[in-house]
């Protein structure tokens, strides 16, 4: 996974040079040089373009830690995903200003970076004489009676998975992640686990660098849990219990959902017009079923049949950002609205027309699972220039769907639905049918544009020889 690097300032922290003073003939006598330490302020990164504030998920890196230039120091929660960032210098982790779990705005301080190991304290004194001479906060007013609780209690985990020294499946206790005690340091995705199954990472040996804590070793210990007489000894947990909503409270965004509500509120600003379609999906429910157990999806299937009916017609693949403009996008990108937990993102399977069904397929496959772990990086879920919604899986039969910013025509795909239909002979028959409505941008895309590119991919889907090759 790619990272982001951390930028910094520097702060001067010691007096200019003497200055030749005025009125003196002769010049001072040579003195050593006063050598400024340098102590650098390590800023809030901008993950993307819509990012203004961003959440601390962990820190790599421990107070006074050596660290090198594109090394990994801390992970930070963007509007869609988590994301390590590297270390613009080399130097020493001198103080960490804002600790995990709290969120900061993007340019603010969030942790200062020391040229040597003398200059540690000096930079710890720094940070707390500037934390001391912040404003405080007012408090915060007395609630009363009748105001709505703020909602801001987490459900209590489940009892901890304690991981013996038994096997060397699971290794020792202490491990080179654990950094002879301190915090553990682990991949977001391997703590997201650890949460969910109750795993206390201080006893999984961790086998990515430098002993970091991956994903596959709380698996494996969620696997040597599930043993019985043998190998690693495993406390048995109890099941958590559901935690139910609290009526009545009030419960802050997260930050993927302040993201989504600023781009749907953006969206009210488009206008937009809404056409309906109703296909036939025998041929390719058929070719579906021929190709699934090579690994293909129906989701990369309609990706790819949307793909080339907008080559046709690139008209409906372009977008207007300005509202005086519009783009004709030179790649076809189609972007697949995914539900995760907290929130709705859509990662983009670039250049569909060009990939082939099987590799479209395994792309798809890695988006979902990179999504779901808020894993994706920027250009993997902003560059989408067409947008598909699918409902069809819970059974939904039509729906409309809000157009995303900066982009031309998104659409919503119902169910494929056994249909009883007439024919053209004037019998009655079964067929089984898809309904979508395409929501677009009338400032640029019109009603018979959307109705020619609907004709269009209506002849691919029901007969979809196209699609394999």
């Amino acid at each position: 996974m790619s990272s982001h690097l951390l930028h910094s300032s520097f702060i001067p922290t010691a007096p200019p040079s003497l200055r030749r003073r005025p009125g003196c003939a002769s010049p001072l006598p040579r003195t050593p040089l006063l050598v400024q330490s340098k102590i650098r302020e390590i800023f809030m990164p901008a993950l993307s373009s819509t990012m203004t504030e961003g959440k601390i998920v962990s820190w790599i890196k421990s107070e006074g830690d050596k660290l090198s230039k594109g090394e990994s120091v801390v992970v930070v929660e963007s509007d869609k995903a988590d994301m390590d960032v590297e270390s613009f210098y080399d130097g020493y982790l001198a103080a960490i200003v804002v600790d995990e779990g709290l969120s900061a705005a993007v340019g603010s301080t969030i942790a200062l970076l020391a040229e040597t190991e003398e200059e540690i304290a000096l930079a710890i004194a720094q940070s707390k004489k500037s934390s001391s001479s912040a404003p405080a906060a007012p408090a915060p007013p007395a609630p009363t009676s009748d105001a709505p609780k703020v909602f801001d209690e987490m459900p209590s985990p489940a009892p901890a998975v304690k991981a013996s020294v038994g096997t060397n499946a699971l290794g020792s206790a202490e491990h080179p992640a654990s950094e002879g005690g301190k915090r553990v340091v682990a991949s977001p995705y391997a703590k997201k686990l650890a949460k969910d199954f109750g795993v206390d990472l201080k006893g999984v040996f961790g086998s990515g660098p430098n002993g970091r804590v991956v994903a596959k070793d709380v698996e494996a210990v969620l696997a040597a849990a599930k043993l019985s007489g043998g190998g690693a000894k495993v406390q048995a947990s109890e099941p958590p219990k559901p935690s139910g909503v609290e009526l009545g409270s009030v419960v802050q965004f997260t930050t993927m959902q302040g993201a989504v509500s600023r781009n749907m509120v953006e969206s009210l600003a488009v206008p937009t017009f809404r056409v309906g379609y109703t296909f036939t999906t025998d041929a390719l429910d058929a070719l579906y079923k021929k190709i699934k157990s090579k690994g293909v999806t129906m989701t990369a299937l309609l990706a790819k049949a949307t793909a080339l009916a907008l080559v046709k017609h690139p008209i409906v693949n372009s977008s207007c950002r300005d509202g005086k403009s519009f783009t004709y996008n030179t790649h076809i990108n189609v972007a697949v609205a995914v539900a995760i937990d907290g929130g709705l993102i859509t990662p983009v399977l670039q250049d569909a027309d060009k990939v082939d069904i099987y590799t479209l397929s395994r792309k798809w496959k890695e988006l979902v699972d990179k999504a779901r772990a808020k894993q994706l990086q920027p250009n993997e879920y902003t560059t989408g220039t067409f947008t598909l919604s699918n409902l069809g899986m819970f059974g939904v039969d039509r729906f409309d769907a809000i157009l995303p910013p900066g982009t031309g025509a998104i659409m919503a795909v119902g169910a494929s639905q056994p249909t009883v239909v007439g024919t053209k002979d004037g019998r009655i028959g079964m067929k089984t049918q898809m309904q979508v409505n395409v929501t677009a941008d009338h400032r640029v895309i019109y009603g018979a544009d959307l109705a020619a590119f609907l004709q269009t991919l209506s002849k691919i889907i029901e007969d979809p020889k196209d699609l394999t090759f």
